[in-house]
């Protein structure tokens, strides 16, 4: 029982060939994922604090933002080496500023005081997976 994808086509020179359906390459729904984590964690709260929390929308939250549309740019563009360059700049982005900021907090208060929020540790996890996309999408399709 053999079955094709679409329905054979016939050739000026009388020659048929099938033609199979392009699947999504590895990486790109991985990216469409890193780029809603990352959108969803630019206007969360980056930081809890006693006193209230820091938005994400109000310091690297809205970099972070503008870094997202890139990735889902990346989603939708045809050439597979821009994808790779969007994803591989969100990923750096999405990871370089929450590190930065917590870097800068742990060396202007030390630990005590404040715990990351929600939206620091999406941009960070959605960092991760543009990263893991940026490499897979650079790999491309698996042959079987």
């Amino acid at each position: 029982m053999a079955t094709t994808s679409s329905p054979a086509t016939t050739t000026p020179a009388g020659r048929t060939r099938t033609r199979g359906r392009r699947g999504v390459e590895p990486g790109r729904r991985s990216l469409l994922g890193a780029s809603f984590l990352v959108l969803f964690g630019s206007f969360m709260p980056w930081v809890d604090t006693p006193i209230g929390t820091v938005l994400g929308g109000q310091g690297a939250g809205l970099w972070t933002f503008y870094a997202c549309m890139l990735g889902f740019a990346g989603v939708m563009v045809p050439m597979r080496a821009l994808a790779v360059a969007q994803a591989a700049l969100l990923g750096v982005v999405a990871l370089a500023l929450p590190l930065w900021q917590v870097g800068h907090l742990l060396s202007l208060v030390g630990t005590a005081g404040w715990m990351p929020g929600p939206g620091l540790v999406l941009v960070l996890g959605g960092g991760v997976l543009a990263c893991v996309s940026a490499v897979r999408l650079h790999r491309g399709p698996v042959s079987a």
